[in-house]
């Protein structure tokens, strides 16, 4: 999807995604000491919020201007700062080296995404970490919801081979549970850690 398709869906829903963090974000995340972040297709920023409530100095990232609209309100509303940048994440290059590099739910044809998961590798800091979070390709077949365009879905493997320099912490698929009207479901994602050794 492009700029104007999710500029769009933002604007079609109070909230496409829920204000709290994505869960492993959260778990992965929740006792790192706060420093200097980077949160590339932030969205409606629920993961820099949250670490901007946890002392982080983040720099949020997406092309969707409808949807950083959205965040600004939400990080208002919070009583936080997060420094909003509209840019697409395919051309951005990062100002600096961050403590962590953040990538949740951004899903490209596999070129483009193993590029712009190399560039992220290198906006991190020693000691930093890296993590991606995103629908695995298996959840088209055993999981829920997502894409199903498989060229699109991430695998460990292909984020690993792009992760140049960094130390793999964890590199697996991992089963989010999954709300809907009729029942509960696991949706299969790829999730991904690595810290640059200081």
């Amino acid at each position: 999807m492009e700029r104007e398709d999710w500029d769009q869906r933002y604007v079609d829903k109070e909230l496409v995604w829920s204000a709290g963090p994505n869960q492993f974000v959260a778990e992965v995340l929740d006792a790192t000491p706060p420093g200097r972040a980077l949160d590339l297709a932030t969205g409606e920023g629920r993961n820099a919020i949250w670490l901007a409530e946890r002392g982080w100095r983040v720099t949020a990232v997406d092309f969707s201007t409808a949807g950083l609209a959205k965040a600004r309100t939400l990080a208002e509303a919070r009583g936080v700062e997060v420094d909003w940048v509209a840019a697409d994440v395919r051309e951005y290059d990062a100002p600096g080296a961050f403590d962590l590099v953040l990538i949740a739910y951004l899903h490209l044809p596999a070129a483009q995404n193993a590029a712009v998961v190399r560039r992220a590798a290198a906006a991190v800091a020693p000691g930093g970490t890296f993590l991606l979070v995103g629908h695995d390709r298996t959840n088209i077949a055993e999981g829920i919801g997502g894409p199903q365009d498989p060229d699109v879905l991430h695998t460990p493997e292909d984020v690993v081979a792009a992760l140049d320099g960094l130390d793999v912490q964890r590199a697996e698929r991992v089963h989010r549970t999954v709300e809907t009207d009729e029942h509960r479901a696991a949706a299969i994602d790829t999730l991904v850690v690595a810290v640059r050794p200081s």
